[in-house]
């Protein structure tokens, strides 16, 4: 039988939505705002033709559900949200790949698809407002910590809880999102890959190991504010002047122990040009794939900050906005991604994932996961020039309409 995909399709359509919801400064599609909410709106108009049901969980996942002989589901999942000024990829090529296979299957099996097959659109991936990244998996999976993400608030005073409320949703009740995974019997994700790897090895796809644990924090300095011009030097109690010497020392501490840690974001008080700050507030992201390296991070990374505020006669503290730990996917689906990765374009290799994705949320839910990388031009990412080979891209649906056959045919084996 020939191929029952169109993969170029996918590749018009993924132009389709750049068109729709990005411009000269890339892709503007921040979870929880209009321009997000019409993304959804365009990509349930490309579901013409399927026997689908649609549906949105607690949490603002979106579902699409072709059902099978088996209620028992295998699940491909993506998110449309963006970071602001992000990539053209990032995030909707899983959801429009995934959409290609949903046609390729439902082309071949008709009525006959021996398991349910589900796309999910997960809600804000990115956490690119509210610092909290996988809120829509995380909640899926029942690892959200609902009371600290009460308190989470956007740069213009907003809310998460009056956020979601300004869509439909309850903060209280996005738990509920957990039993869409009751049915669950494996999880596939493909996703650009971010990063350097494949482009050095001149390989256009890979399978993924597995995603580094993440430490996330917010780190504020309190100093005291003062006129810029009166104040001598030695007399300032100034919040910037601590915080400023955090960044080469995470610099150091990933260098000891091989990770990678991001000081993301900076904002100070008055932020005026003539006072000296008394404020500071940092935000910083630190990631391994070694639970014990990264706990280390964090601890030299506090210790740091301490000594750096009693140099500078401020106070620090400390606030934990998010962490997961390192989080492996299913050895034999590993193999599977493998395979389809060498049929689909004659090598493979295997990589694990710095990014976070939903993936991680699903794998810790206790569903059989895996993912597939496909290179990214530049090794960039969260960024306008995000870019992936067209062709590439052809491939990476080619890969994942196998992956999901023979996951399939692995279900039906298990």
């Amino acid at each position: 039988m020939g191929e029952m995909i169109e993969p170029h399709r996918t590749l018009a359509e993924l132009k389709e939505l750049r068109e729709l919801t990005g411009d000269a400064d890339g892709a503007h599609r921040v979870a929880f705002t209009p321009v997000w909410q019409k993304a959804r709106d365009w990509f349930q108009t490309k579901m013409g033709g399927l026997p689908v049901e649609v549906s949105r969980d607690a949490a603002g996942n979106v579902w699409t559900t072709l059902p099978g002989r088996n209620r028992k589901a295998l699940i491909i999942g993506g998110h449309l949200d963006s970071v602001p000024n992000g990539g053209w990829l990032d995030g909707c090529l899983n959801l429009l790949a995934g959409l290609e296979v949903l046609r390729g299957l439902q082309a071949e099996f008709g009525a006959n698809l021996p398991f349910t097959v589900r796309l999910v659109d997960w809600a804000d991936e990115e956490g690119a407002r509210f610092g909290k990244s996988l809120f829509g998996s995380s909640a899926c999976s029942g690892n959200l910590d609902v009371e600290e993400a009460r308190r989470l608030v956007d740069r213009e005073g907003i809310t998460l809880p009056e956020a979601l409320r300004a869509c439909g949703l309850e903060l209280d009740r996005v738990l509920e999102a957990r039993s869409e995974l009751a049915d669950a019997a494996a999880y596939l994700e493909l996703h650009i890959e971010q990063g350097p790897v494949l482009l050095d090895l001149d390989l256009p796809l890979g399978a993924v190991l597995g995603t580094f644990g993440v430490e996330r924090h917010a780190i504020t300095f309190h100093g005291q504010a003062a006129h810029s011009g009166s104040t001598p030097m030695d007399r300032r109690r100034d919040a910037f002047l601590a915080a400023a010497r955090m960044a080469p020392e995470i610099y150091r501490i990933c260098e000891r122990w091989g990770g990678v840690g991001t000081i993301g974001s900076c904002l100070t008080r008055p932020g005026i040009v003539t006072s000296v700050v008394a404020e500071c507030r940092l935000t910083l992201d630190q990631r391994h794939l070694d639970p014990a390296a990264l706990a280390a991070m964090h601890k030299e990374a506090v210790v740091a900050s301490e000594e750096f505020a009693r140099e500078a006669g401020v106070a620090v503290q400390w606030e934990r906005l998010w962490a997961i730990e390192p989080i492996p996917f299913h050895p034999a689906l590993i193999e599977l991604a493998d395979e389809a990765v060498r049929e689909t374009c004659g090598r493979s290799h295997r990589l694990p994932s710095g990014p976070l994705h939903d993936a991680a949320e699903v794998a810790r839910a206790g569903v059989p996961t895996v993912m597939l990388f496909v290179q990214s031009l530049h090794g960039i990412s969260h960024n306008k020039i995000e870019d992936t080979r067209e062709e590439h891209i052809v491939d990476s649906v080619r890969a994942l309409d196998r992956l999901a056959r023979k996951t399939l045919t692995w279900l039906g084996q298990s």
